[in-house]
């Protein structure tokens, strides 16, 4: 049985089609990665997961259960992180626990019991009576992920998980996520970052608006879509540049002031840009950033 299945689903908010004939099909203890910039449809999409929002067409399947229809018997087995913290700030870091599980119908004892292992896996042990509002962007987003697994689901919404944060608190938040998955979570994440879907994600579905444009392991992406060393050009003009080093390059891509070179051969473009002066040359393996221009013709806009 899949964890999620989405069937030819479309969502339209007035003219414009926010979801677009989306199919996908998440597997139990799986990281899935919903990748694009912003209005792409993710945060719709991850509503619909949790019967927020009702399809205008095509079916959802989620834990098993129909949703919207049984979306109350589904949210009983998954955990929340939403895009923006909705923790009460005059509450402490105990208080929050507390309420959140009686949303799911467990007293005070059982909260109690569980609350020890949770605040370890949110490294909040020393935090248990400091209110929310004296908590860094950091310690909210932990306390968030605390939060949601109180009821030990299943399955982890996560809608940009990381937004906002600094590259520290980004990466212990990455490594509390990848302990979830050797426990056998699943895990459907919404990014726009590409480091964190190369990261945690076994598969991925690149969106444009509301469209899968590409579905597949992050790796297998890459290689298929790239192949190749990439060499970044800036300081010039770009399209003179194309001229210079578009023969010795397979590919060239221009976004803004940047030459993007897709190349075999690193060397015979290194060679024709060693006489130019003011240029900044970077050269580097393929990502999902260069899978993204590949397909659509431009870079990931935040």
């Amino acid at each position: 049985m899949s964890a999620i299945d989405f069937s030819d689903v479309s969502k339209t908010y007035g003219d414009k089609a926010v979801v677009n004939a989306l199919s996908f099909r998440v597997s139990p203890g799986q990281c899935f990665g919903l990748l694009g910039p912003n209005g792409a449809g993710k945060s719709t999409i991850a509503r619909m997961i949790l019967g927020m929002t009702a399809p205008d067409a095509g079916k959802i399947t989620v834990l098993g259960v129909p949703v919207p229809a049984q979306a109350r018997l589904a949210r009983k087995g998954i955990g929340v992180v939403p895009q923006f913290d909705n923790l009460e700030p005059e509450f402490t870091v105990r208080e929050n626990l507390l309420v959140y599980g009686r949303y799911f119908g467990m007293n005070t004892r059982k909260v109690e019991a569980v609350m020890p292992s949770l605040l370890e896996f949110a490294r909040l042990e020393s935090k248990v009576n400091a209110r929310v509002s004296e908590l860094s962007g950091g310690m909210k987003r932990r306390l968030t992920l605390a939060r949601a697994l109180i009821n030990d689901p299943q399955l982890l919404v996560m809608d940009e998980p990381t937004t906002g944060l600094d590259p520290h608190a980004r990466h212990l938040i990455w490594e509390r996520l990848r302990s979830l998955l050797t426990r056998g979570k699943t895990i459907i994440l919404t990014t726009h970052f590409m480091e964190e879907a190369e990261r945690l994600c076994d598969r991925l579905c690149v969106l444009e608006r509301g469209r899968s444009i590409a579905e597949g392991r992050p790796h297998d992406l890459i290689d298929e879509l790239i192949g190749c060393e990439v060499i970044e050009i800036y300081g010039g003009d770009p399209h003179e540049l194309e001229s210079l080093v578009g023969p010795y390059a397979d590919r060239v891509e221009i976004s803004g002031e940047t030459l993007f070179c897709y190349v075999s051969d690193p060397e015979q473009v290194r060679v024709r840009l060693r006489e130019r002066a003011g240029l900044r040359i970077l050269q580097r393996p393929p990502n999902l950033e260069d899978v993204f221009l590949r397909l659509t013709g431009r870079e990931m806009e935040k």
